[in-house]
Formats: C-alpha cells, sequence, structure tokens
C-alpha cells in the first residue's frame, strides 16, 4: 500500500512540472528551419572520438539510468538517441537527460493535465506547426527530435540563456522553479567526467 502511494506521489510530483509551451507565431524562415531540423532521417549514433569513449558514456549513462528504465536494451536505445538528438541541435545531453527526469520522469507515454507528450512533454500543436500530420509524439525518437530542436530554438531566442529558455519550454517564463529543477537535475544526477586517457 505504501508503495501505491510512494508512486502515486511521484507521478503528481512529475504531472506538475510537465511541459506546456506555449504556442507563440513564427516567422516563415525560422518555421522553415525548423521544420527542416525535424525531417532529417539520419540514423541515431553516439558521436565521440573512439568507441571506447562513447561506450564509457553509455555505460555511465546507463548505470544512471538502469533503476528508471530496467531494460538494457530500451535503456541503450534511449541514451543513444537522447545523445545524438543533443548533439545534432547543438544541445548537452546530460541537460537534455536532466529535462527529461523533470518533464516526465523518463514515461515515454507521459500526458501532463495540458495534453503534452512524451518523454520531453512536447505539446501537440508543434506537430502541426513544423511538423507533418504522421508525426507521433509517443515516438522515441520524434519525441526527442522535437523536444530538442524546440529547445534550441528557445536557447538562441533567448541568446543562451538557459534559465529563461527552459522557461519557455515549460511555459513558466519568468518563474525560477523549473529551470532551477532542471538544472538541478543535470549537474547532480547526469554530470559526466570522461575518464582521462592512461598517458
Amino acid at each position: 500500500m505504501r508503495r501505491l502511494i510512494g508512486l502515486l506521489l511521484a507521478a503528481c510530483v512529475t504531472l506538475a512540472h510537465a511541459g506546456n509551451q506555449q504556442y507563440e507565431p513564427l516567422s516563415a524562415s525560422v518555421q522553415s528551419a525548423l521544420h527542416s531540423a525535424i525531417s532529417d532521417e539520419a540514423v541515431p549514433f553516439l558521436a565521440f572520438d573512439t568507441v571506447e569513449e562513447a561506450r564509457a558514456w553509455l555505460d555511465a549513462m546507463s548505470g544512471k539510468l538502469e533503476r528508471r528504465i530496467p531494460d538494457r536494451r530500451q535503456r541503450e536505445e534511449l541514451l543513444v538517441t537522447v545523445h545524438y538528438e543533443a548533439k545534432r541541435a547543438a544541445l548537452d545531453p546530460q541537460m537534455v537527460l536532466g529535462l527529461i527526469q523533470v518533464e516526465s520522469a523518463f514515461r515515454k507515454y507521459a500526458v501532463s493535465s495540458s495534453g503534452a507528450r512524451g518523454f520531453m512533454q512536447v505539446m501537440p500543436f508543434w506537430v502541426k506547426l513544423i511538423g507533418q500530420p504522421q508525426n507521433n509524439l509517443f515516438h522515441l525518437r520524434t519525441n526527442l527530435r522535437y523536444g530538442c530542436v524546440i529547445l534550441k530554438h528557445y536557447l538562441d531566442l533567448e541568446h543562451g540563456d538557459y534559465y529563461r529558455a527552459l522557461g519557455r519550454y515549460n511555459g513558466s517564463l519568468g518563474k525560477p522553479e523549473y529551470p532551477n529543477m532542471v538544472l538541478s537535475a543535470w549537474t547532480t544526477n547526469w554530470k559526466y567526467t570522461p575518464r582521462l586517457a592512461a598517458k
């Protein structure tokens, strides 16, 4: 019974911080650029200099995520896709993991009270605005692609200011709670220091 109550409380906390991006009209050039960014179909991969560096990152992040996603294949698929989509959007993959932790607690089918969906809690209006009708926001890669592209758009709009960009992403611009939660999750739970090569 206590476990059930704990799970219900955890679900409530997660929903309280789920994304609620606000619709804002985009110029035709921005809309076109975001549409192009969503449309690429390249196969995700870990972008490291060596296979050893890629494996070290994957093992480190996988260990941190094991309690939330016990299945190793699913865990590694998520991590490879997060890394690829974050790097593709010029974001830090560990920051994206912190955002996912706060937004959905790593629940693929999470839905907020405002209708935001998936790991990165993307609002459905984005599909009409920059995507294609067949885009499914519960699909792993689609959700991460949209989330990373949208966050990068907000980061560019805010000239690199993470607090303001994260506030826009969550629909809580000007309120410090959400950005602080994501930045804390990033630096506390998803910090990664590459192992130095032996000389």
